[in-house]
């Protein structure tokens, strides 16, 4: 059986970054888990890459369909936004890396089975985050401030100590400095594969 290793961490801890170098690095052939969403497809983003982007119709379909192992549905300043894992990944064959929240961590963890599912916790002390995440804004065309002020203050409840603990959640990797950040994750997965 592969396992799926699973990233997750606070808005703007550097969770996008992290999963696209461990993608590219050669030492670990893990294949891309990619999960689908409402939200509409931000600059830079690539359907089926980043997430495969659908419409609420095709989210219940398939949830009509028993495909969803689960999902959450977020009340933004723009109306809903879903996130959900479709049951489209071959276990027996391959290793995963995929990017969530604690929540479809826990989910997934219950569906595939604790043996699987690998945790990689991201921490950033809050000042900085705050601060990437403003540049990330800034980079858009039409920047989503009141939406990233959201999620901001969200993750403050989505990751609470007490989340963290109940996810089961022992190691962490803070990203403060990017190259020790990947060392250190580069050297779990050396011992977990």
């Amino acid at each position: 059986m592969g396992k799926l290793f699973y990233i997750m961490g606070k808005s703007a801890s550097g969770k996008d970054s992290i999963y696209q170098k461990l993608l590219e690095d050669q030492h670990f052939p893990l294949k891309r888990l990619v999960i689908y969403t409402t939200r509409p497809i931000r600059d830079g983003e690539k359907d089926g890459q980043e997430y495969f982007f659908v419409d609420e119709e095709e989210f219940q379909r398939l949830k009509a369909n028993g495909k969803i192992i689960e999902d959450r549905g977020y009340e933004t300043v723009y109306g809903l936004w879903r996130y959900f894992t479709a049951a489209n990944m071959q276990l027996d064959k391959y290793d995963y890396l995929g990017i969530g929240t604690l929540e479809s961590y826990q989910k997934l963890r219950k569906y595939y089975g604790e043996e699987v599912l690998c945790p990689i916790y991201i921490e950033v002390e809050d000042g900085e985050r705050l601060k990437r995440a403003i540049a990330r804004e800034e980079t858009q065309e039409t920047p989503k401030y009141e939406e990233m002020c959201r999620r901001f203050l969200a993750d403050s409840q989505d990751f609470s100590e007490c989340n963290i603990e109940n996810a089961g959640i022992k190691q962490r990797f803070q990203n403060t400095d990017f190259a020790t950040c990947m060392s250190n994750i580069e050297n779990y997965l050396k011992n977990m594969l």
